[in-house]
C-alpha cells in the first residue's frame, strides 16, 4: 500500500547540536560545493585585534631607539677624530716647548746670562725668558695631550682657559706697545745707557758679552752715540768692539777708528726691514693658539654631549 505524501513520516532528522548548524549553512561541502561565508563572519574574520596598537608602538620605540644609536655612533666618530687631531697638535706643542727649553738651557749653560742688557730687570734674559717660554708651553701641551687622550672634560676646560689667558695677554701686550711706542723707545733708552755703567764688570758677564756681540755685528757704538762711552770710562774711550778694525786696546784710538752709527736706531732699522718676517712670525704664533683654542673647545662640547645623550 502507498504511503501518503501528506502523512506525516515516523522518521525525523536527529536535531544538530546547540550552537551549529548543518554543513550546508556552514560553508561546509554540499554535493561538491562550498557556500561563502555570510558578512558578519567576514567582518569578524578580518577585524584587527586590540593589541596590534601596542606592537605599533613598540615598534616605534625601536626605530627611535636605532635612530638614537645612529647618531651616538656619528658623535662617538666625530668625537675620535677630533681627539687624534688634538692630540697630534698638542704633541707638536710639547715637543716645540721641549725645543725652547732645551736652547734656554744652553744659553744658560754655555753663554751666562746671555743678552742681558736691562739693569732694572738683570734676570730678563734670552736664556731665562726660553726657559721659561718652554716649560709653560711644555705644560700647556701635557694638559692638552692628556685632556684629549682621557676625554676629561676638567683638563680640556682648563687647557683652554690657560691657552686662552696666553692670547689675551699677547694682544694686550701687543696693543700697549703700538700705543705708547714712543714712551717706551724713552724708557728703554735710559735703562740701556744706565746697563752700559756695568760693562766689564764682576758678575756681569751676559751683559758684557752681549754689548760686544751687538756692536760687532751691527757695526755701532753706544746706545744713542759713541760718546755714552766716554760717561761710563770717564775717558775718551770706548769697548775694542767699537772698532773699526778690531785689535787689542784699539778703542783707546782716535775716535775716526770707531764706529758711528748709534746701536738703538741701528736695531730698531732692522727690525722694521724685517717687519715682514716678525709680523709671520706673530700670525703664526696666533694661529697656532686659535686652533688649539678651537680644538679644546670642539672636543669639550662633544665629550659633554657624548656623557649626555649616549649615557
Amino acid at each position: 500500500m502507498r504511503r501518503s505524501s501528506t502523512d506525516e513520516s515516523t522518521y525525523r532528522r536527529s536535531p544538530s547540536p546547540p550552537g551549529k548548524e548543518p554543513g550546508f549553512a556552514r560553508g561546509g561541502p554540499f554535493f561538491g560545493l562550498h557556500a561563502s561565508p555570510g558578512p558578519k563572519a567576514a567582518q569578524a574574520r578580518y577585524t584587527s585585534p586590540k593589541g596590534n596598537k601596542y606592537v605599533v608602538f613598540y615598534l616605534d620605540l625601536s626605530f627611535i631607539f636605532l635612530l638614537e644609536l645612529k647618531r651616538c655612533s656619528m658623535a662617538r666618530g666625530c668625537l675620535q677624530g677630533v681627539k687624534y687631531l688634538m692630540f697630534a697638535f698638542n704633541l707638536l706643542f710639547w715637543l716645540g716647548g721641549c725645543g725652547i727649553l732645551g736652547v734656554g738651557i744652553w744659553l744658560a749653560a754655555t753663554q751666562g746670562n746671555f743678552a742681558t742688557l736691562s739693569s732694572s730687570f738683570p734676570s730678563l734674559s734670552a736664556a731665562n725668558l726660553l726657559i721659561v717660554t718652554g716649560a709653560f708651553v711644555m705644560a700647556i701641551g701635557f694638559v692638552g695631550c692628556i685632556g684629549a687622550i682621557k676625554e676629561n672634560r676638567c683638563l680640556l676646560l682648563t687647557f683652554f682657559v690657560a691657552l686662552l689667558l696666553v692670547f689675551l695677554l699677547e694682544a694686550c701686550v701687543t696693543i700697549l706697545f703700538f700705543a705708547y711706542t714712543d714712551k717706551i723707545d724713552r724708557y728703554a733708552q735710559q735703562d740701556l745707557k744706565k746697563g752700559l755703567h756695568l760693562y766689564g764688570t764682576p758678575g756681569n758677564v751676559g751683559l758684557t758679552n752681549a754689548w760686544s756681540i751687538i756692536q760687532t755685528d751691527f757695526r755701532c757704538c753706544g746706545v744713542s752715540n759713541y760718546t755714552d762711552w766716554f760717561e761710563v770710562y770717564n775717558a775718551t774711550r770706548v769697548p775694542d768692539s767699537c772698532c773699526l778694525e778690531f785689535s787689542e786696546s784699539c778703542g783707546l784710538h782716535a775716535p775716526g777708528t770707531w764706529w758711528k752709527a748709534p746701536c738703538y736706531e741701528t736695531v730698531k732699522m732692522w727690525l722694521q726691514e724685517n717687519l715682514l718676517a716678525v709680523g709671520v712670525f706673530g700670525l703664526c704664533t696666533a694661529l697656532v693658539q686659535i686652533l688649539g683654542l678651537t680644538f679644546a673647545m670642539t672636543m669639550y662640547c662633544q665629550v659633554v654631549s657624548a656623557d649626555t645623550y649616549c649615557a
